[in-house]
């Protein structure tokens, strides 16, 4: 489970579609106070920042627009509470970028 803090524009496909699946997880894990995920790292740094996560999903949804895909899962806002800026990383942006640029799949996407 990933959500990245680097720019929507340098992921490649799957990485931007798979950020904007894991998103929704962890989402659903806070907002529905599911169990499953609950004690994950990238679950953890999100809880009191819905509003930061609900704005990375907005970034995601219009890198997904400009490259012609239709999106149709949008968030709740009434649910988007909590700060508004993530400053918890896992990793820092410049260790982020050197994770995708050593998967070789097209990361950081620059089309």
């Amino acid at each position: 489970m990933r959500i990245w803090d680097v720019e929507p524009a340098l992921l490649c496909r799957n990485h931007l579609l798979g950020e904007h699946r894991e998103l929704h997880a962890v989402w659903s894990i806070i907002t529905r106070n599911k169990q499953g995920y609950k004690n994950h790292p990238e679950t953890r740094r999100w809880r009191g920042k819905l509003a930061a996560l609900y704005i990375r999903h907005e970034s995601l949804v219009r890198e997904m627009a400009r490259r012609g895909y239709r999106h149709n899962s949008p968030l709740n806002s009434d649910l988007a509470v909590g700060d508004d800026g993530q400053d918890l990383l896992l990793d820092s942006i410049d260790e982020q970028l050197a994770i995708l640029e050593s998967r070789n799949c097209g990361c950081p996407y620059d089309r």
